[in-house]
């Protein structure tokens, strides 16, 4: 297969993808439209590429169950993602830490994310995740407890901006 013979393909094909994924991506998640179709097209050349199209329908036909199950995958990769985010907001919505969530994945892309942070900020978020308060961290840190609560704010905020970035990346 060359280039021209599947740019053919995709003139021929793009009201019929666009459709399949219009029908079947939910409608928040519109903004991905292209990111369906672009996907449609690299599955099914890649598919073309190894001669896995076997015929047994037209190609448009195959196109649109492609298109389809692209949808379906994004639609759950974006309902993850918000999932993923709606928990780091209730995580943040904490400010002694006491309240942080047990569950080892949580904890662990928490972690991954605190990390990241300038020490001054990391410190505090780090204590505050191992469920020490306000008053502890102060002790510990040797700083004031309005400084604590300060730094585990603007912490929190870098680390919400941080996977927004990272979710609009990936989207």
């Amino acid at each position: 297969m060359n280039e021209r013979e599947f740019a053919e393909i995709v003139k021929n094909t793009k009201k019929t993808v666009l459709s399949a994924i219009g029908k079947n991506m939910a409608p928040r998640f519109y903004h991905a439209i292209d990111d369906a179709a672009q996907e449609t097209y690299i599955r099914a050349y890649r598919a073309l590429e190894k001669n896995s199209f076997k015929g047994d329908s037209s190609v448009e036909t195959w196109l649109y169950a492609i298109a389809r199950n692209e949808s379906i995958r994004m639609n759950k990769k974006f309902l993850r993602e918000e999932e993923k985010s709606k928990k780091v907001s209730t995580l943040f919505d904490e400010t002694d830490g006491e309240n942080y969530s047990s569950d080892s994945e949580d904890m662990e892309y928490m972690q991954e994310h605190i990390s990241l942070l300038p020490e001054k900020y990391r410190d505090v978020l780090f204590l505050s995740s191992q469920g020490f308060n306000i008053y502890d961290i102060s002790q510990k840190l040797g700083i004031a407890s309005g400084t604590v609560k300060s730094r585990s704010a603007r912490g929190k905020k870098i680390i919400l901006e941080n996977i927004r970035r990272e979710s609009h990346e990936r989207q």
